[in-house]
């Protein structure tokens, strides 16, 4: 019999039921971190202590938990009670907070075992992690290519096999975006599904915490306990929650995919177009039917997104201003001087570019004519999927444009960088379910991702689907190993 598949939560599961231990799983996870981070800065923070001796209790305690002894990792904006949450900034660079966020709860009452803090863009604010303050993280299927943003690290961590699963944040696509590029499945839910409490705000309309992992099913288990209401999150949704892996039935007989190849026309990797086309063609062999519809206001879904999230961001923003926490100027003789000082120390030249357009559109006199009308924008392209949806179960399309660009190719272009989100952004403005599931490697061995888009709650059409293209596909390489 094949060896349990360490990389995933059901080959961790598998281990632990034949025996083996969490802490000797554990520890596995942690040794490969120090092994094989160094190049790579999957992390901004590991806690090997912490890890082993919550490892050690699960061992003295065993229990029935969905999650028991299953290591993971977070995104750096995330919080976690005593343990740095630096959103890869120099203004949060000391900052422990007081508190776990309701995700990080739910997952230790399940029986997983943080083991530490991923690096992202500053504030979760790019496509690259280029604009962290300590450093990019690297693709793991070629070190000179960026693994994406802004859950850039998250999707690291788990690609190069150090833990089975990372949650990271999604304002724009910054998990189905590393997802695609990193080879993975990754999971926007619905807003509202999962809760934001105790993740640092970026866009308070757009943003959700989202599963990254090495399969579908993975993801859905995840899920399961991630998802539902909570009170102290004033957005959380009262949506009951199924059973995601209940709906994991791997059949795609009668699923109806529509597919807007008119925003497929320009601008779209030809290798990574080839990719998509074929994993269509594949749910259509098996079963599935395959219609071609219209979004008409799609092509506006970046510019009206870089006018929604910088607005919030600029308001979000404002708190870090060296009162209450965070780094504080020591250069500071008034109090104007204090804030100005601070924020300029603190902050990268990514968010300061984006509080300053996200104030530019909020001040007098433009409101209107830019927040305002990117906002009934907004409700359009939500309406174009509502439409959609009467005919269709799920939205096909490529995740991303291209596959991973080599970092420094756009860092400094934001433009070009901002188009890498071209294909996400829309699921965040409507507040869909969105799922990115790989469907390939180019010939360059770059992998690329088959997204898919569903009804508001219907988190489980999208999983099932996924799964189903997934067991079509068969199993995905890992990462070249490298020295």
């Amino acid at each position: 019999m094949a060896a349990p598949d360490l990389r995933t939560v059901g080959g961790v599961q598998a281990a632990l039921a034949g025996g083996r231990s969490v802490t000797e799983v554990v520890r596995r996870s942690l040794d490969a971190i120090e092994a094989g981070d160094g190049p790579l800065h999957a992390f901004n923070l590991v806690s090997r202590d912490a890890a082993l001796a919550r490892a050690a209790a699960l061992d003295a305690a065993p229990a029935n938990a969905p999650l028991r002894g299953v290591p993971f990792a977070v995104k750096d904006n995330i919080c976690t009670r005593g343990i740095a949450t630096t959103a890869s900034s120099r203004i949060l660079e000391d900052y422990a907070p007081p508190y776990d966020a309701t995700v990080i709860a739910r997952l230790a009452a399940a029986g997983a075992v943080l083991v530490g803090k991923t690096n992202c863009d500053e504030f979760a604010m790019g496509s690259s992690t280029e604009n962290s303050a300590f450093g990019p993280s690297r693709n793991p299927w070629d070190p000179d290519r960026t693994p994406g943003g802004s859950s850039g690290g998250s999707a690291v961590a788990v690609a190069a096999g150090f833990v089975p699963f990372a949650l990271g944040s999604e304002t724009g696509g910054s998990v189905r975006q590393p997802a695609a590029l990193c080879g993975l499945v990754g999971l926007k839910p619905t807003y509202g599904r999962v809760s934001r409490y105790g993740l640092l705000a970026f866009g308070s309309s757009l943003d959700q915490i989202s599963p990254l992992a090495w399969t579908v099913h993975d993801a859905a288990l995840v899920m399961n306990v991630i998802a539902g209401h909570d009170p102290a999150d004033a957005t959380s949704s009262p949506e009951p929650v199924p059973d995601y892996t209940a709906a994991l039935d791997g059949r795609l007989a009668g699923v109806r995919l529509g597919v807007p190849r008119h925003l497929l026309r320009d601008g779209v990797d030809a290798d990574l177009l080839a990719l998509f086309d074929q994993a269509i063609e594949r749910m259509r062999a098996a079963g599935a039917h395959v219609t071609e519809i219209e979004l008409p206001h799609a092509r506006f879904a970046i510019p009206v997104y870089y006018l929604v999230a910088t607005a919030e961001a600029s308001s979000n923003l404002a708190r870090y201003d060296g009162v209450r926490y965070g780094h504080r100027s020591p250069r500071s003789d008034t109090l104007r001087h204090l804030y100005d000082r601070t924020r300029d120390e603190g902050f990268g030249p990514e968010v300061k570019r984006r509080i300053m357009l996200g104030t530019y559109v909020l001040s007098a006199g433009y409101y209107d004519a830019y927040y305002l009308k990117a906002q009934q924008v907004r409700t359009l392209i939500r309406r174009d999927y509502d439409r959609a949806f009467e005919t269709v179960d799920a939205v096909a399309l490529p995740t991303t444009p291209t596959p991973a660009f080599r970092l420094g190719e756009k860092v400094n272009d934001p433009l070009q960088m901002y188009l890498a989100d071209v294909f996400t952004v829309s699921a965040n403005l409507s507040g869909l379910p969105a799922l990115s599931v790989p469907c390939g490697l180019t010939p360059a061995r770059l992998p690329v991702g088959l997204q898919l888009i569903g009804r508001m709650f219907d988190e489980s059409t999208l999983l099932r689907v996924g799964d189903a293209y997934e067991r079509e596909r068969g199993p995905m390489p890992p990462p070249p190993a490298r020295p």
